[in-house]
């Protein structure tokens, strides 16, 4: 049986996080006034590389069997979190080293961009370009994720377990290399024809890669203080939520429509239920802003169009302040932003297919009590791959994930509302927005939030970029191993006792012989 090196895969991840923190000084052939900041950029990658290096030569610790469940539990949900926070840790040095924000708000910004969350504390107007290209490309290396980038490079036999345990379901390929190659050659080319299209609609050319990189990778983050809609351009709104919905959509989705297999593509229940939402809310959302805020019809169709399709893509890029709109409009971007986007995509939020098995399952159990009794129907649900069916299992994961992710909305809406002291909508709407990776705030999150408001969205970003169950199988592992190792040594520590008592009673009898 083969035997697993654990800090292998963990020093390979920690030299990929390096090179991605240094890859934004590449800009300082655009924008040499930026020079500045050279080395609060090429410290912590240096640090992350070396670091890496260290641990791949000397932590190659030998942990177990690989064919050992708990073991692969252990090591996968481990090395996935361990990278994950590294990761945030590593990218908030940039923010910290060159002075723009204090500790506690470069962890914020860092967890941020990584999980394509998109809210920030950072004052835009006054930030340099190599920090606004760094916050995107954080972002557009997010919605990848970290797994899915070094297996473009290197897998092993543990690639599999590490890519599912980072939240990629589909593998598009029979090749786990080539099916991570395929998606990034994919997100590669949406980037480029993203950045065309914001630059044909009058974008300049720098926005045009940095809000092509947020849009495809759901995160949200702008190079303006008030986000696409200081554009006042419809044509850039057009290609932002045609880049949003690209991005919310499942992978294996996208390339059904790559290899123009359309029909296909448009028969996936979770495709037809994202723009049934959309069909259904945004009218309702614009009936709401044309009567109470007194817009136009059309002018408030276009304010819901692109705002329902940002809260439901988890993106987080807006048109206008929250603060004068409806609460009944203000209600339905919180469940747009609770539902969240496609599985398997760049997207946050419960996600798409599971809302549709809840409903799903909430009608199959109404017409169980209304039909006879001896009435057998097993449903099913398309997936990019064909029909599945929803069986027990299934059900029974969709509940789970359902349960605890509105148990963790509940909890962190109340610690919103202790420390940031406002009201039980706002909070709602802001970790919302954390919790399913949005973006979108209603005023709470800004340069003046306080360190205890920033810890509990951080906590909702990690746990809903990771999906939540990672990060519960990491800490229930890691205290069944933590408790391993004490009873190991309690026993270890007895029969030291043990054997020095027997010792000094063996020592004892023949002094008295």
């Amino acid at each position: 049986m083969a035997r697993i090196k654990e800090g292998s895969n963990r020093g390979k991840l920690m030299m990929l996080i390096g090179l991605l923190v240094a890859a934004p000084l590449v800009l300082l052939l655009f924008y040499p006034e930026d020079s500045g900041f050279v080395w609060a950029f090429a410290g912590p990658s240096l640090f992350s590389l070396a670091a890496g290096v260290f641990v791949c030569i000397f932590g190659r610790r030998d942990t177990g069997c690989s064919t050992s469940w708990s073991v692969s539990q252990w090591q996968s949900s481990h090395t996935v979190l361990f990278t994950w926070f590294w990761g945030i840790l590593i990218g908030a040095m940039p923010f910290f080293f060159s002075g723009h924000l204090n500790p506690v708000q470069a962890l914020f910004e860092s967890a941020s961009g990584w999980t394509t969350t998109g809210l920030s504390v950072m004052d835009v107007p006054q930030t340099s370009h190599i920090f606004l290209f760094y916050r995107s490309f954080m972002q557009y290396c997010g919605g990848l994720g970290f797994i899915m980038m070094i297996v473009m490079l290197i897998s092993d036999k543990r690639s599999m377990d590490l890519f599912n345990a980072e939240g990629h379901p589909d593998k598009l390929m029979p090749n786990l290399r080539k099916t991570a190659q395929t998606i990034f050659a994919m997100y590669l080319i949406f980037l480029l024809l993203g950045t065309v299209a914001y630059a044909i609609a009058g974008m300049p050319l720098f926005d045009s890669v940095c809000h092509a990189m947020c849009s495809l990778s759901t995160g949200g983050f702008s190079t303006k203080l008030n986000s696409i809609g200081e554009y006042h351009s419809l044509a850039i709104e057009i290609v932002t939520i045609v880049l949003m919905l690209i991005g919310t959509t499942n992978f294996a989705v996208l390339l059904l429509l790559v290899r123009r297999k359309w029909r296909q593509a448009v028969q996936v229940s979770e495709v037809r239920f994202l723009f049934l939402l959309l069909l259904i809310f945004v009218p309702l959302m614009a009936l709401s802003l044309s009567h109470e805020l007194g817009l136009g019809f059309a002018e408030a169709l276009r304010q819901a169009l692109f705002n329902a399709s940002s809260a439901l893509s988890t993106t987080g890029y807006a048109t206008m302040g929250y603060d004068t709109w409806p609460a009944f409009s203000v209600g339905i971007l919180i469940l747009l932003m609770l539902i969240g986007g496609g599985m398997g995509s760049t997207a946050g939020g419960l996600k798409l297919t599971r809302v549709y098995l809840l409903l799903r399952m909430i009608g199959q159990n109404i017409k169980r009590k209304l039909v006879s009794g001896r009435f057998v129907d097993t449903p099913t649900y398309t997936k990019a791959q064909g029909k599945a069916k929803i069986d027990e299992a299934l059900c029974s994961d969709t509940l789970g994930f359902v349960g605890c992710y509105l148990l963790l909305f509940i909890a962190g809406a109340l610690s919103l509302m202790l420390t940031a002291g406002c009201g039980l909508t706002e909070a709602m709407f802001e970790f919302a927005s954390a919790l399913g990776t949005v973006g979108l705030s209603i005023g709470l999150t800004g340069t003046t939030t306080n360190s205890a408001t920033l810890i509990v969205e951080m906590i909702g970003m990690v746990l809903g970029r990771l999906e939540i169950f990672i990060v519960l199988t990491g800490i229930y592992f890691g205290l069944h191993r933590i408790k391993f190792i004490w009873r190991k040594n309690k026993k270890s520590r007895e029969q030291r006792h043990l054997f020095n008592f027997k010792s000094l009673q063996n020592i004892y009898f023949l002094h008295l012989n």
